[in-house]
């Protein structure tokens, strides 16, 4: 033990080495049905600094708020890439741990280095176009994202006007998919296989392995005509920005961005029908007065869908806590714990219609999340949309029996199970595969409807419709 002095008087630092520790496991049956009992129980053993056990490999994780923020705020003293990870160089990273094959994909979340500086240049600069509200592709994304949802309830809409759905499986988890199939410029429905892959991969599931190779090669294929072929897309802007990609980085970044958003938001927009349909009235009126993004903010704070962030590493032996963390030690943030964190939460009013932007769900610092605007605005015109289509719509379950997901990095409903009534909208259904326009040219022919229906994603979605008052 040393002290040190901190901002409320001295503190005992404890520099007992993480690798001479025996920490408790992080990933338990606790952590998936009680996560913050989980993190309070750590917090008052450890204080905001704890060390944890990853599924064999022991690591720091962050509960603190303003620890949080010290570590995310710091880029050069609490680097990303595993080239800083001593024990990974050392030798004492399995080689089969669970979490490697998502870490090893070296991708803008992950990277480090000098590297990483222009290759988030470019990223800002590639999803520009999409993100910018003047911009003509961010309006018809927009366009886009109304288009997909209405084609989602209208397959619902097969089962009857009424019924029961799980609003997890038909449309918070294929609507983003389907919206990053598109940024992602996938010619017709090709891109469907690619999309169950990465339900597989995201799932965590024992296919999870062959699934991973799977789309990594479609991803390649993919670069590789973007290469020969660019167009009005994600991956040729990527490249536009940045003309010294490979095919296989290049595909690396495509499944960043398929995967990381896809699941962040669907999640999402899982948990905003619920703080909506099951919250008290005061979160009804603020959704009625159009203030969707506002909803979604109260939503992070409580329930992010990144619960843990990808893992930095101590540049240097560094007070953090009530530890010596030693240079090349990893360290994960955890959002959720440090929204739950007494200190920053007791200065959140929870009654609020106007909720804090001081939420870290998409991270602080000079790597916040590029894709940030994007996500959030499919998730608030998706929402927004949804209940636009439902004259009624309740939960099949009490709120606290709803099953859900843990993984090292996301939390989310396994399933959604709700009554409905639709409110029957004539017109007609923009099927999701249709390109968009570019301002360049003319509205492509509506496309055969008929491919849609054999499409892999589509005889899935079409197994789930269930009838029902």
């Amino acid at each position: 033990m040393r002290s040190q002095w901190g901002d409320s008087g001295p503190v005992n630092l404890d520099d007992t080495r993480l690798e001479e520790m025996t920490p408790e496991p992080l990933l338990t049956r606790d952590y998936e049905t009680r996560p913050g009992l989980v993190y309070e129980r750590l917090r008052q053993r450890h204080g905001p600094v704890a060390p944890v056990d990853l599924l064999g490999v022991p690591a720091w994780l962050v509960l603190g708020y303003r620890e949080s923020l010290q570590v995310l705020q710091d880029d050069a003293g609490w680097p990303k890439g595993l080239e800083n990870w001593r024990a990974r160089s050392e030798g004492r990273v399995p080689a089969d741990w669970p979490l490697g094959p998502s870490l090893e994909v070296n991708h803008v979340l992950i990277q480090g280095g000098p590297g990483y500086r222009p290759l988030r240049v470019a990223w800002d600069m590639a999803l520009k176009p999409f993100q910018d509200p003047g911009h003509p592709q961010a309006r018809r994304l927009k366009k886009a994202v109304t288009d997909y949802t209405d084609e989602l309830i209208g397959l619902m809409g097969q089962g009857g006007n009424t019924g029961l759905a799980d609003l997890s499986a038909q449309f918070s988890r294929p609507l983003p998919l389907m919206v990053a199939s598109r940024l992602l410029g996938f010619p017709g429905s090709q891109g469907d296989d690619a999309l169950m892959d990465m339900w597989r991969v995201l799932d965590a599931g024992p296919d999870a392995g062959p699934a991973l190779e799977r789309l990594l090669t479609t991803l390649a294929e993919l670069a590789a005509a973007k290469l020969d072929r660019p167009g009005d897309d994600f991956p040729s802007y990527l490249m536009a920005a940045h003309p010294g990609l490979s095919v296989d980085e290049l595909a690396r970044e495509l499944f960043m961005l398929l995967g990381m958003t896809s699941d962040h938001v669907g999640i999402l927009i899982s948990n905003t029908v619920v703080e909506v349909i099951s919250g008290e009235g005061g979160v009804r009126a603020s959704l009625s007065a159009g203030m969707v993004r506002e909803t979604m903010n109260r939503v992070v704070m409580r329930k992010p869908p990144l619960v843990n962030f990808v893992p930095r590493f101590a540049a240097k032996d560094m007070a953090l806590g009530r530890y010596t963390i030693r240079a090349g030690d990893p360290v994960w943030v955890s959002s959720a714990a440090a929204h739950a964190d007494p200190l920053f939460a007791g200065s959140v009013c929870p009654n609020t219609t106007v909720s804090t932007r001081a939420h870290l769900s998409w991270g602080a610092g000079p790597r916040q999340c590029p894709a940030r605007e994007l996500a959030s605005t499919v998730a608030s015109v998706a929402a927004g949309r949804l209940f636009e289509r439902f004259s009624h719509l309740e939960l099949a379950l009490p709120v606290d029996q709803l099953p859900w997901r843990s993984s090292p990095f996301m939390r989310g409903l396994r399933s959604l199970p709700v009554r409905y009534e639709l409110v029957p909208v004539p017109g007609r259904r923009l099927a999701y595969d249709q390109a968009i326009p570019s301002a360049k040219t003319d509205p492509p022919d509506p496309p055969d409807p008929s491919a849609r229906q054999r499409s892999s994603l589509w005889r899935y979605l079409t197994g789930l419709i269930r009838t029902g008052g």
